[in-house]
């Protein structure tokens, strides 16, 4: 029987030694990056993840047309893999049947339906790809910079593979070879049409058909492997790999830096492409190119340079072009070694990130791409000395003073003048007595705006008779806005120096008000030794109002709430806020169009908070217009950058009638 069909064979044999050649040089090249540092989950949390992203396409179903469409398409080839393995048998048999399962009746319905549901998936692919193309160029597109070529013969070929597949289907139900029977109803129904050619003629389309259809399937497998439609096969691997399960949290773990263990020839950050880690790699050759981070990503839609999507090709593009070099391949010794900025992303790209997340959020293959991208700022902070001028002064007032402004401890405490009470400051030497430590923040203690946020948290904490202290003078910048800049080497200085504060006063609890301290705390002072119990302040505060230690203050107006990047996206708080803000007597939530994990950046993260915004339209006034649309009177938030961003953009605009406030003060009472 080998001699029925040796096209069939011939094109399976040729495909597999040319696939796998390509996964083994994919592999090696993958394995020329730095080891992996980072910590993963625990596996069932990393099973769920697949489970939830992979097998239930949770990302991509947020696109309801497409996303309905490509989980179609995906649940088709899951169960059609069974007739992948009936094509390749009956390249041996013409009877051939699954062992076991091969003759049930709901399997061939199964087979059948999804294989219709992948033809009706493929037509829509087509329908959305084709009336989106004209704006395939446009800036703003979703879809730019994709390579749609390669998307059109994809989709051709998937239609191959199923109308051959029910076609050699169709032809076995007249030759008596086909292993179910009226369950499989395309191939009957379709079979109908062709029994009038009789038995002989069926014979041999079903023997034509089998053969195409394993050359297609072959194509295909070669096809995928050397296009964006790896992800086919990498998705899986890339999200079970992934060290954020759920929420975005901590950037990828760094190397202690400890002034002892640093030599000169210690190399920090990504400089070059193999410097990335082989997760960031494999990151890479898993994009799908599908524009989601893209269509998210408030620098991208303001007008910057900096696309994720981009981003992420560009080092894919230099990865395999770095191939030769890095494998030792034949001329590799003479080619030379880029730098991955300026040479493959621009400053302007790289500097215009605020590293809100939206980008990983939207990804439905888990790329990590703000880990990458300030894996090639510390590189160029720590290594190069270049960024942007404006960031140095933020960097020296946080060496020398202790806070990105310069203000000094000896201001730490001025926001507590005129309180009424005294705050209780735990001293040098003495061990925290009450149960909450309340971290200021920086913002907190030298924001004119933040410090009332910080009134009306201690006034209500005092109210409600919760214990708490303060730092005062020895509280000190937690690093994230140098860390996020690519100043490694300083945030853990300032980590260490405050874990060692923490570790002298015995602090185990502490309440923060700003979502970046939170997130450092929390989220990332782990990884360097602390162990503290942290909560941000919506969330204490909920909890002492459902308890009914807090009388809300009335607000007889409507309230658009902004979710803070950095509680929200990265921290997954979303609903204790909300509850603040629907206990205030006579207030009106209203939601913003983009709001929760969906939220718009306010502009400040990622250290943007002291760059300069020269390009394009500014994140925080596309975001104050964004909330004025509602026609909300109150804009409230719960991140003091974000509070400090939006009411300059909505004084920007003149609309003196709209108080933006964080939801402490509104519990306070805004005349407060």
């Amino acid at each position: 029987m080998l001699s029925r069909y040796p096209v069939g064979l011939a094109a399976l044999a040729i495909a597999l030694a040319v696939a796998g050649r390509r996964l083994f040089w994919l592999g090696r090249l993958l394995l020329s990056g730095a080891p992996v540092a980072e910590a993963l989950p625990g596996w069932r949390a990393r099973l769920a993840a697949v489970g939830r992203e992979v097998l239930l396409q949770q990302k991509l179903l947020r696109w309801r047309g497409a996303g309905l469409a490509h989980a179609a398409t995906f649940w088709g080839f899951v169960v059609l893999l069974l007739t992948v393995i009936e094509a390749f048998g009956n390249l041996f048999s013409p009877s051939f049947a699954i062992p076991a399962i091969g003759h049930n009746g709901a399997v061939g319905f199964l087979e059948d339906f999804f294989a219709c549901a992948a033809l009706v998936a493929v037509c829509a692919f087509g329908v959305i790809r084709a009336t989106a193309s004209p704006r395939r160029k446009e800036r703003g597109s979703r879809f730019f910079g994709s390579h749609t070529q390669a998307a059109w013969l994809v989709l051709g070929l998937i239609a191959g593979v199923v109308v051959t597949l029910l076609l050699y289907r169709a032809a076995e139900t007249n030759t008596g070879d086909l292993p179910y029977d009226w369950w499989a109803f395309a191939s009957h129904g379709i079979g109908r049409a062709l029994a009038p050619l009789g038995r002989s003629a069926n014979a041999i389309l079903a023997t034509v058909f089998v053969d195409l259809n394993v050359v297609i399937i072959s194509a295909f497998l070669v096809f995928v492997v050397y296009s964006k439609h790896l992800h086919i096969v990498l998705a899986p691997f890339n999200v079970a790999l992934s060290r954020r399960p759920r929420a975005l949290g901590p950037l990828a773990s760094t190397p202690a830096m400890a002034p002892e263990d640093i030599t000169e020839d210690s190399v920090f950050g990504a400089g070059a492409i193999q410097q990335l880690s082989r997760k960031r790699l494999l990151d890479l050759v898993t994009c799908t190119e599908c524009g989601r981070c893209q269509s998210q990503c408030p620098a991208w839609l303001t007008g910057k340079a900096l696309s994720p999507k981009l981003v992420v090709m560009d080092l894919r593009d230099e990865l395999f072009a770095s191939a030769p070099r890095l494998l030792g391949r034949p001329g590799g010794e003479s080619q030379p070694e880029r730098r991955l900025v300026p040479d493959v992303i621009s400053p302007d790209a790289l500097w215009a990130c605020t590293t809100c997340g939206a980008c990983v959020e939207q990804c439905p293959v888990d790329i990590a791409h703000v880990d990458t991208i300030v894996e090639m700022r510390r590189h160029q902070v720590m290594m190069e000395s270049e960024f942007p001028s404006e960031a140095a002064t933020m960097l020296r007032n946080i060496e020398s003073r202790g806070d990105p402004w310069g203000l000094g401890s000896a201001k730490r405490l001025e926001w507590a003048d005129g309180l009424g009470f005294e705050v209780p400051v735990v001293a040098p030497g003495a061990a925290v007595e009450a149960e909450y430590l309340l971290w200021v923040g920086c913002a907190g203690a030298f924001d004119d705006r933040a410090k009332k946020t910080t009134k009306a948290l201690a006034r209500l904490l005092h109210a409600a008779g919760a214990s708490f202290a303060v730092l005062g003078p020895r509280e000190s910048c937690t690093g994230d806005p140098a860390r996020r800049l690519g100043n490694e080497y300083l945030y853990q200085e300032q980590a260490r120096k405050n874990l060692a504060t923490f570790a002298a006063s015995g602090v185990h609890k502490v309440v923060a008000s700003c979502p970046h301290c939170f997130n450092s705390l929390g989220q990332e002072y782990p990884a360097l030794g602390g162990r503290l119990q942290v909560v941000h302040h919506s969330q204490l505060l909920a909890d002492l109002v459902a308890e009914g230690r807090i009388s809300p203050a009335r607000l007889d107006a409507s309230v658009a709430y902004h979710d803070p990047c950095y509680l929200g996206r990265h921290n997954r708080v979303f609903d204790e806020p909300r509850s603040l803000v629907d206990s205030l007597p006579g207030a009106r939530r209203v939601e913003m169009g983009r709001c929760r994990e969906n939220s718009f950046c306010c502009g400040a993260g990622g250290a943007r908070m002291w760059m300069e915004e020269p390009v394009g339209k500014r994140v925080n006034h596309a975001r104050a217009e964004e909330a004025l649309s509602t026609g909300a009177g109150v804009l409230a938030t719960a991140c003091p950058f974000c509070l400090i961003m939006l009411d300059d953009a909505v004084k920007s605009k003149a609309r003196q009638d709209v108080a933006v406030l964080d939801i402490a003060q509104l519990l306070d009472g805004p005349d407060n």
